[in-house]
C-alpha cells in the first residue's frame, strides 16, 4: 500500500510539473508575454562530434559541412551515440504506461533531445532543413490535424535523419477530462490509425498539453504505449521556457511544434527551429534520438 501510494504521488509530480510548461496550442514568446526578453546564457565552445560508440547505436546527424550554414547555424550541429545499454528508466506501475519527463544521462554528458507535436503545419522548407542537417525528431502527430497529409511525415520520417512517428490522440483533448473509454480511445484508435498509415505501433504516446491521470497510464498501457512522454522545456517562438532554472540540462527533452506562421507571430517553421538549434549549439549541448535511449 505504501509503494502504490508513492508511485501515485510521483505520477501526480510529474504531471503537475508538465503542467507548469506551455503545452500545446500556444506559440507565444514567454519573454513578449513577461514584457522583458529572456538572458540567455553564455556561448560555450562546442563539443566535438562524436565518434560511434562501441556497443552502442551510431551517432545520428551526418550532415554535410556546408548545409549548417545554409541554414542559419554558425557552427555543425553535434549528435550523440546511442547508449550501449538504455539506461534505468522509471517503473511503470501495474498495468500502466511508464512516465519519462527527462532521459537519465550521466551528469557529463550534455545531451538533449528534440520532439516536435500535432502536425497541424507540413511546410516543405522545413523537410528540406531537417534531411540536410540530418536533424533526429521524434514526432508526436495528433490524426485530426496530422491526417490531411501523413505523407508529409513520412517523408520526414524516411529521409535519412532516424525520425520516428508516435502518438499524440486522435483530437487533442483535455484526457483528465474524459473517462477511461473515452481515453483508451483516443489513444489506441490513433495507435491503429498510425500503425496502418507507418507500418509500426508506436511505442510512445505524448498526452496533450501534458495533461493526463492514472486513467491515461492505464489506457496508454492497454493500448501497446510503453511509455508517455513529457518534456521540462518547450521551445516558444525564439527562446526556451523551462520548468525550472534558465538553462538546458543533461537529458532534457524540447518540446516543439509543427506550426506556421499564423501561431508564430509570422515566424516560420524554419525560423523557429534555427533559432532552437542555435539555443541548444549556445549551452554546448549535443541531440541525441530520444528512442535509442528509451
Amino acid at each position: 500500500m505504501k509503494h502504490a501510494r508513492r508511485w501515485a504521488a510521483a505520477t501526480l509530480a510529474a504531471g503537475a510539473l508538465a503542467l507548469s510548461l506551455t503545452g500545446c496550442g500556444d506559440g507565444v514568446d514567454p519573454t513578449e508575454r513577461l514584457g522583458r526578453r529572456t538572458t540567455q546564457p553564455p556561448a560555450t565552445a562546442t563539443p566535438s562530434p562524436a565518434a560511434p560508440s562501441a556497443t552502442g547505436s551510431p551517432a545520428p546527424g551526418g550532415a554535410s559541412d556546408e548545409a549548417y550554414r545554409k541554414w542559419g547555424l554558425s557552427a555543425p550541429l553535434q549528435y550523440a551515440p546511442g547508449p550501449a545499454r538504455k539506461p534505468a528508466l522509471p517503473e511503470p506501475g501495474p498495468g500502466r504506461a511508464r512516465v519519462v519527463d527527462r532521459i537519465p544521462v550521466p551528469a557529463e554528458e550534455k545531451i538533449v533531445f528534440l520532439t516536435f507535436d500535432d502536425g497541424a503545419e507540413k511546410d516543405p522548407e522545413f523537410l528540406k532543413m531537417a534531411a540536410d542537417l540530418k536533424l533526429p525528431i521524434s514526432m508526436f502527430l495528433t490524426d485530426s490535424v496530422a491526417s490531411s497529409d501523413y505523407g508529409h511525415f513520412e517523408k520526414l520520417r524516411d529521409n535519412g535523419s532516424a525520425s520516428t512517428v508516435n502518438n499524440h490522440t486522435l483530437t487533442h483533448p483535455n484526457l483528465r477530462t474524459l473517462p477511461f473509454a473515452a481515453q483508451k480511445h483516443e489513444i489506441c484508435g490513433q495507435q491503429d490509425r498510425l500503425e496502418k498509415r507507418f507500418g509500426r505501433r508506436p511505442p510512445l504516446f505524448r498526452p496533450p498539453f501534458g495533461n493526463y491521470n492514472d486513467d491515461t497510464l492505464r489506457a496508454a498501457s492497454e493500448c501497446g504505449v510503453s511509455s508517455v512522454v513529457l518534456w521540462r522545456v518547450s521551445m516558444q517562438i525564439n527562446n526556451f521556457q523551462y520548468a525550472e532554472g534558465s538553462a538546458l540540462t543533461p537529458g532534457d527533452i524540447v518540446l516543439a511544434h509543427f506550426r506556421g506562421p499564423s501561431e508564430l507571430k509570422g515566424a516560420t517553421e524554419v525560423q523557429m527551429t534555427t533559432r532552437m538549434l542555435q539555443r541548444i549549439q549556445e549551452q554546448g549541448y549535443r541531440i541525441g534520438r530520444l528512442e535509442d535511449w528509451v
